[in-house]
């Protein structure tokens, strides 16, 4: 499991218009890419750099996954994260 990204030596975070543009891409092309051809196809050319920690930030957010073959798919449903917040029992 990789190093969590705020105990990482990192030089220069993304910017969050760079992280919504991922975000978005990811979200509209859910399972068509693998990391690397993601990261090729992106309508906003980066360093692989700046992707990787975009891609890990998303990762551990449980905004995306990866499947056995290592297909990149959207799994983030806030609707689904707003119904279990108002349930009362559940705790926070």
């Amino acid at each position: 499991m990789p190093q969590p990204i705020l105990q990482r030596n990192i030089l220069h975070y993304p910017r969050l218009d760079t992280i919504l543009t991922v975000e978005e891409f990811i979200e509209k092309n859910s399972g068509k890419f693998k990391k690397k051809s993601l990261w090729e196809n992106l309508p906003k050319k980066m360093i692989y750099q700046t992707f990787c920690v975009i891609f890990d930030y998303l990762e551990e957010t449980g905004k995306i996954a990866r499947d056995k073959d290592g297909w990149i798919v959207w799994i983030w449903n806030p609707e689904l994260v707003k119904k279990y917040l108002a349930r009362e029992d559940l705790g926070r």
